[in-house]
């Protein structure tokens, strides 16, 4: 079955065709470490775990880049304002050294590893940072000094765009109607309104280069771990819809540029998560959750994950508590239809043909999660052979599902835990209903769920 993925490059779906047979190489962009990771964030990294899923399902060897920026990430990407590691510092009253920002960095750095994680997000098999490759984003800056695409002003080494006819081919950008103070800032120096920086110069903080102490920008930064790390081309790149207009142009820009080559041939790019319509952004504190947020209010990582996979990687979503609690009811549903010891079954072969159907189709999680439901609804297939076929599932879709199925089988409960279940049953058989009600909201606050049957009360961890 062939894989399809939707290239922004093209502005249609294509066929997967990787470079090497049975190998696909891909690039994400990662996150800039000067603060905590937002949900509206962490939606691009399921996105890019899910592709990479699928193309394992598909028997490819995946080797995935991710690069951590911890320098040369200015507050507009169109290369304007302070560095963002250099505003953390001021934000965090460190002093403004290059130590004092590798202490952030790496403070951050591990935050955001330890979400990914919890949302059971693959980690990346390299994760190189920006400020180990200085070297390398130099050397690149140097070659396009020799190729006539570079030019310099007071404020550092910028990239000529007038050089690169095909600039904005990426989402089709209109570079004759840019405009300054739109998307791109008044510089009077520059050549060109959409001409960007390479090298920033300071002569206060940064590295030592050719063209004066300084920090690379951010894109150049990209463009030569990516070379460095994957070569030239690569299959996949991917990023958030924010990056197409200035940050993936001008990577493709100057790596185009310098190598006369594709950077990549495949661009996926994943859509905003908005709170009441409105994108999430760090730098607006009423407008900013946390992967500890959600945790704080009850939620697991993987209802978080689970809410994610029910909407289009290319679809816009709105967040909302209401919504999440939905997704967690689905995900301890599936749980619960799943619970119980049972054989080994076989794999079901016409669901796993639906459900290859759908990943494969760009991606389509909401589609998938359809066929696991309709998988489970129907009742011609033995409950051995459901729960075989919804674990391979799984391996896309990212739930744990049987190991959470299993720590709720083997969870012995606390003392304390069923000495409330015992109190609560007192209350039932008084009709102390309220009293009830409070023993049930103190047990779920434990993080535990209780269930009333015909059996008696039925307990069980939250998940």
């Amino acid at each position: 079955m062939k894989l399809i993925l939707r290239n922004t490059l093209s502005g249609r779906k294509e066929e997967f065709k990787p470079i090497t047979a049975g190998k696909a190489t891909m690039y994400n962009c990662g996150p800039t470490v000067y603060f905590y990771a937002h949900i509206g964030n962490l939606r691009a990294y399921l996105f890019v775990d899910i592709l990479k899923k699928v193309l394992q399902w598909n028997r490819y060897e995946v080797k995935q880049g991710m690069n951590i920026t911890d320098v040369g990430h200015l507050s507009s990407d169109s290369d304007e304002g302070e560095d963002k590691m250099t505003k953390a510092l001021k934000r965090e009253g460190k002093p403004l050294t290059m130590e004092a920002m590798k202490e952030v960095a790496t403070f951050y750095e591990k935050a955001f590893i330890a979400d990914i994680q919890a949302m059971n997000i693959e980690k990346p098999e390299l994760l190189p940072r920006a400020s180990d490759n200085i070297a390398a984003d130099i050397a690149l800056i140097k070659k396009l000094e020799e190729n006539g695409y570079t030019y310099i002003i007071s404020s550092g080494v910028y990239f000529d765009t007038s050089k690169f006819p095909e600039y904005g081919k990426l989402g089709g950008i209109n570079l004759e109607g840019l405009k300054e103070g739109a998307r791109v800032n008044i510089n009077p120096e520059k050549k060109n309104p959409a001409d960007f920086n390479l090298w920033k110069l300071d002569d206060k903080l940064g590295w030592e280069s050719p063209w004066g102490k300084g920090f690379p920008g951010w894109h150049i930064e990209c463009s030569a771990m990516s070379a460095k790390y994957l070569g030239q081309p690569f299959d996949i790149h991917t990023g958030g819809v924010d990056h197409i207009g200035t940050h993936h142009n001008n990577e493709i820009a100057q790596s185009e540029s310098a190598f006369g080559m594709p950077l990549a041939h495949y661009w996926l790019h994943n859509e905003h998560l908005n709170l009441s319509g409105v994108k999430m952004a760090k730098s607006d504190k009423d407008n900013f959750i946390t992967l500890h947020t959600v945790v704080d209010k009850g939620f697991s990582p993987l209802d978080y994950r689970y809410y994610l996979l029910g909407a289009h990687y290319r679809s816009p979503m709105t967040f909302s508590w209401e919504a999440l609690e939905s997704a967690r009811n689905a995900r301890r549903r599936l749980l619960d239809l799943l619970s119980g010891k049972n054989d080994a079954g076989k794999i079901n072969a016409d669901y796993l043909e639906h459900f290859t159907s759908a990943v494969n189709d760009d991606l389509n999680t909401p589609e998938a999660l359809a066929v696991l439901w309709n998988l489970l609804r129907d009742e011609r297939i033995e409950i051995d052979d459901k729960k075989t076929t919804a674990f391979e599932f799984d391996k896309i879709l990212g739930l744990k599902l049987e190991e959470s199925i299993r720590a709720i089988s083997e969870e012995v409960m606390p003392a304390s835990i069923t000495g409330l279940v015992i109190k609560r049953e007192e209350a039932r058989e008084q009709n102390n209903w309220i009293e009830s009600d409070r023993l049930r909201d103190e047990i779920n606050k434990l993080g535990y769920e209780i269930k009333d049957t015909n059996s008696g009360p039925k307990l069980k961890k939250i998940m």
